[in-house]
């Protein structure tokens, strides 16, 4: 029996806050289905219900199976799913974005196709990483250059405070347990961080692809983004679960990277952050509207759907 248009989608206004939102949930080895509004994850040890409103991102790994019904539940939600591989540290797939307006889309794409703009968001970029670092003036190879210095001084500093010895930055993709337990550390922080990056991006309406540092790619935004807290968040929370041994360093890390995401208010940080790179005020705007307009030689905007183009036909009816 067909299920077409039974259950509407929630308005905006009805939907949890991506900044109120827990920032990830990693599931493996269960079943994902739908029981009201919730989603549930069945395994061995019997079944968990999970408010679906109250997650950011949820990142799916090995075994894991999900029914038609708890990804309706799910993108209903405005929650961001993203397919990982073992240990959290393969991208595979993601889901939709939650805002149902353009308005960031629309600024992003405005600050990316200047080369002056792009230029000058790469630097205040630098500048939220990097406190204290005067970015004004700076070319980009300046800005590499002091990424580099600054990211290996933060591996020292982490090194030192945790009494975890540190030699090298060391990733072999396809061997994630070759590398010590430091680097898995990072590794897996790093892509947990890509994951809630990507979901808060994505439920603002932004282009994951259109990179203000990193280019070239389809998440190149989130890379951006994700790096911003690199230093203060996910390299301190690697150390830390490196330092209590090196067996199963990778659900440590995700671990106190979540305790370390809760605790700084991150999502909110985040949300704030991208409006702010990208000089978006979303006060009085049509962030909350789920409307599709027509765009007009003055800029300003008409409903889409209508007649306009005689006056003598009924111009408030509907043409679609």
């Amino acid at each position: 029996m067909s299920t077409v248009s039974r259950r509407g989608a929630s308005t905006p206004r009805e939907l949890g806050r991506i900044g109120d939102r827990m920032s990830f949930l990693y599931l493996e080895r269960c079943t994902v289905h739908r029981d009201d509004n919730a989603i549930t994850a069945t395994d061995a040890d019997g079944v968990t219900h999970i408010p679906s409103a109250t997650i950011g991102v949820l990142l799916l790994g090995p075994g894991t199976r999900v029914t038609h019904q708890a990804m309706s539940v799910l993108g209903e939600s405005g929650a961001g799913v993203v397919w990982v591989g073992e240990h959290g540290v393969r991208f595979y797939a993601g889901g939709r974005g939650l805002s149902r307006s353009s308005g960031l889309a629309e600024a992003q794409a405005t600050a990316w196709s200047n080369r002056r703009t792009r230029l000058e968001v790469a630097r205040e970029m630098y500048r939220m990483r990097f406190p204290g670092e005067d970015t004004s003036g700076r070319s980009r190879q300046d800005l590499l250059s002091m990424e580099g210095r600054r990211v290996r001084d933060c591996y020292r500093r982490e090194s030192a405070r945790t009494g975890v010895p540190w030699r090298r930055r060391e990733y072999r993709p396809d061997d994630f347990l070759a590398a010590d337990a430091p680097n898995q550390g990072i590794t897996a922080a790093a892509q947990c961080m890509y994951g809630v990056a990507h979901a808060v991006v994505a439920a603002l309406g932004c282009s994951p692809a259109l990179g203000f540092v990193h280019s070239g790619h389809e998440r190149s935004f989130v890379y951006d983004i994700a790096d911003l807290y690199k230093t203060e968040v996910g390299i301190p929370a690697a150390f830390d679960a490196a330092a209590e041994g090196d067996e199963d360093v990778a659900s440590r890390t995700r671990r106190a990277l979540r305790e370390r995401i809760n605790r700084t208010g991150l999502l909110d940080r985040c949300v704030s952050d991208i409006q702010t790179l990208l000089r978006y005020d979303d006060a009085g705007s049509d962030a909350e509207r789920d409307e599709v307009r027509l765009q007009t030689d003055d800029g300003s905007a008409v409903p889409a759907g209508r007649n306009h183009g005689n006056a003598m036909i009924d111009a408030d009816g509907p043409i679609w």
